[in-house]
């Protein structure tokens, strides 16, 4: 960023180094945050400090939280007989929207991918053994993404647990509420298919 002062230009490059933000959006969101009335910009920064400081990641199930164990695994409305495995925090986040699950999470930490040398030792699957052993777990839902390291996260998860009598899962994939079957993929209409239920 030669074109910028130094502190402008690394704010950029810092920028630019998250997740779906491109060059000219960190160079957007810079100029917008010393824009901002320092009170504000402070703030911001502070509030990214707290969140590194302060978050981690529960012992039990694996979620962010900045109390341990956090207040999901604390909750005692919630059915302890069912386990839904994802494999990140946003994807609790996504099924706590729905506010119908009421059961436990597992959060692996990532899916099994070959590809990247990433095999069952390197996601959070140990402690879930060690809860299913532990527990009186009667279901376990998987809910690991629709790509092709999930559906292997999956599937070698259902195998390794099945011999233990778990009543094991997957939630269903397909179609998306208003999406036009013409528009679909032929792996999507396939999950489709396959997840289909009695009217």
């Amino acid at each position: 960023m030669r074109q910028y002062p130094r502190p402008l230009g690394k704010l950029i490059n810092e920028l630019a180094r998250l997740p779906g933000v491109g060059n000219k959006t960190a160079q957007r969101l810079a100029f917008h945050i010393l824009s901002m009335d320092d009170k504000d910009a402070f703030r911001l920064s502070d509030s990214i400090r707290e969140a590194k400081q302060t978050m981690k990641y529960c012992s039990v199930c694996g979620n962010l939280t900045d109390v341990d164990p956090c207040s999901i695994c604390t909750d005692d409305t919630r059915d302890r007989s069912v386990i839904c495995v994802v494999e990140s925090p946003r994807d609790v986040a996504a099924m706590e929207k729905i506010k119908e699950y009421r059961g436990m999470y597992h959060v692996l930490g990532g899916a099994i991918s070959p590809m990247d040398g990433i095999g069952p030792e390197d996601i959070n699957l140990r402690s879930l053994i060690v809860r299913l052993q532990q527990d009186d777990i009667k279901e376990l839902i998987i809910a690991t993404n629709p790509t092709i390291e999930g559906e292997a996260t999956a599937m070698y998860i259902a195998r390794l647990i099945k011999p233990s009598g778990i009543k094991v899962s997957r939630i269903a994939h397909g179609i998306p509420v208003g999406g036009d079957l013409e528009y679909a993929d032929e792996v999507t209409l396939l999950k489709a298919v396959e997840g289909r239920r009695e009217l």
